[in-house]
């Protein structure tokens, strides 16, 4: 079949029975827009992850919505619509499980063969979720996690530091912008020349190259006139990782962004053309996969000798480490990941990625609540900076959107305020709030969000599963749970939620429940595993046993 043709939003009106599910196909369209997703006619919407299993289920899902009464929720298996039952008018809309395979089978190879048969998909995270807004929705958590690693390591700037990365896919494209934020330089490697053309288009990198002679030059002129700027490489990671070694030329940080994850299909071996990547792993995949092994031990040999030089390194997420380390390198293991390093005390209190989404498709919906924002959150400098960089030098992709980390409290507020604007006509059209699932709760990951957690409980996977029954108990509009993640199959449990804000005061009623549910959860998961901050934190808000 042929693709669809995608469109941001439509201005002819509903096509639904009512908003809270219009709300739901706007997000699941602008999520396989062609100006969101990096794949969109094989529904890929970053890294692997995809939106719906095949093309046949796209069609099912958009006309089941459009037939979907306000008291039935549609059910999703792995990116395929599978049935609608009777619910109530105040049960979600949406429920979707995705990649979920029982634990002793969690492995690639099962999954690869599972995924071949046409019985499941990989979903990711916000794909299948349908919350993507581009990389937008990564960029002020990149932003907050080199923020900390300033302070932590740099005296609070990265003003004169220089940052080595690669990968300028759905979530490595934040990285030049974040790293602009806090003043720094970045060299970010990337193969694919596409995605190197792309982000100069859009301001996302200064310049590009395909010599690393020329990039240091750059990355040397930057440092030394004390301005920012953002370089990019085309090249392989791990190939010009190790020669940087060999030169011992040091960055003063290093870490990645690469689909590391899925060495299959997210990965290119060193060597490898993309034409004869794509080649290989679908003529030869055994011959590919041992070839990624190789090229990943490689890169992250690198990485560790980097850190041995006196670079602070991180893996940002991606798995690279678990890799590196399953396919034979010991020392892989020896630098840590973002979650514990920068982000634990954030989401000890709540703190993290929330987001806003202009189901109208204009941007002036956007604009009226930056405004509420910077005036409810006047002393909050960093809040402000945020709003007023994204207003200024954020582009949008598909329907308009906004990021911004927030607390349960806070959500909680801007929540109700968007709601009664809606009811007022003063906002357009309602809005969906929705979030990364890089949250407090929703999470159980040993090699990201939960590793090393302070009571040993890093591979609990109940706490994701009572965040989504606990989402679903309240209301939102959407909920799913999710298998795999950015860190792989075997690695990750993850839930998500969106709600549509529609002026009602069935929504009014939801709004506390549902974020003081879904953001007190991750927070009684710390302070059940001993961390002062979640333990006060909880105090403060109330939550746990009475």
């Amino acid at each position: 079949m042929e693709p669809l043709v995608h469109h941001q939003y439509f201005s002819e009106g509903l096509q639904c029975n009512d908003w809270q599910v219009e709300g739901i196909l706007r997000m699941f369209l602008n999520t396989i827009d062609s100006d969101v997703a990096e794949d969109p006619d094989n529904l890929v919407v970053y890294g692997t992850g995809k939106a719906a299993r095949n093309q046949e289920s796209v069609r099912g899902i958009i006309s089941t919505l459009k037939k979907l009464k306000s008291d039935e929720t549609l059910l999703i298996q792995s990116g395929k619509p599978v049935a609608v039952f009777k619910s109530f008018e105040h049960s979600p809309r949406v429920i979707a499980v995705n990649s979920v395979l029982v634990p002793a089978f969690a492995n690639w190879d099962e999954f690869r063969q599972l995924e071949k048969s046409g019985l499941t998909m990989y979903g990711q995270s916000t794909a299948s979720s349908w919350s993507y807004i581009g990389s937008q929705g990564v960029l002020q958590g990149t932003y907050e996690t080199f923020n900390v690693l300033a302070k932590d390591h740099f005296s609070g700037t990265l003003k004169g530091k220089w940052i080595l990365t690669s990968g300028l896919g759905g979530m490595g494209s934040a990285q030049p912008t974040a790293i602009k934020m806090n003043d720094g330089v970045s060299l970010i490697v990337e193969i694919d020349f596409n995605k190197i053309e792309r982000s100069v288009k859009y301001n996302i990198c200064d310049v590009s190259t395909d010599s690393l002679d020329e990039a240091l030059n750059y990355v040397k002129v930057a440092i030394e006139n004390n301005i920012t700027l953002s370089v990019a490489l085309l090249g392989n990671a791990a190939e010009v990782y190790q020669e940087l070694v060999h030169r011992n030329v040091i960055p003063d940080i290093v870490t990645d962004q690469t689909s590391a994850h899925n060495l299959l299909d997210g990965y290119i071996p060193a060597d490898y053309t993309l034409e004869h990547a794509k080649r290989i792993r679908e003529q030869v995949p055994e011959m590919y996969l041992r070839d990624a092994k190789e090229t990943i031990i490689r890169h992250v040999t690198s990485m560790v000798e980097f850190k041995k030089r006196g670079s602070v390194v991180f893996d940002y997420g991606n798995s690279i480490r678990q890799q590196a380390n399953s396919a034979g390198y010991e020392e892989a293991l020896s630098f840590p990941s973002f979650i514990p390093a920068y982000i634990r005390n954030l989401q000890c209190e709540g703190y993290s990625p929330f987001r806003w989404v202009a189901l109208s498709g204009d941007p002036s919906d956007i604009y009226k609540i930056d405004d509420i924002v910077k005036n409810h959150f006047s002393d909050n400098e960093k809040i402000k900076k945020w709003i007023e960089y994204a207003q200024a030098n954020i582009r949008f992709q598909g329907l308009p959107a906004r990021t911004c980390w927030m607390k349960a409290e806070d959500r909680i507020w801007i929540a109700e305020k968007v709601n009664e604007l809606v009811a007022e006509g003063i906002i357009l059209a309602p809005i969906v709030f929705t979030r990364d699932h890089m949250d407090a709760g929703s999470m159980a990951s040993p090699m990201r969000e939960t590793e090393d957690m302070k009571d040993g409980s890093d591979v609990i996977g109940d706490w994701p599963i009572l965040n989504a029954l606990l989402n679903t108990a309240n209301g939102a509009t959407f909920v799913s749970f999710h298998h795999g993640g950015g860190v792989g199959i075997g690695y990750s449990l993850h839930a998500g939620m969106s709600l549509v804000v529609d002026g009602s005061r069935m929504v009014h009623e939801k709004i506390p429940r549902i974020f003081t549910g879904d953001v007190g959860i991750g927070i009684i998961r710390y302070a059940d595993a001993g961390y002062d901050i979640a333990i006060q934190k909880a105090k403060e808000l109330k939550l746990g046993l009475k």
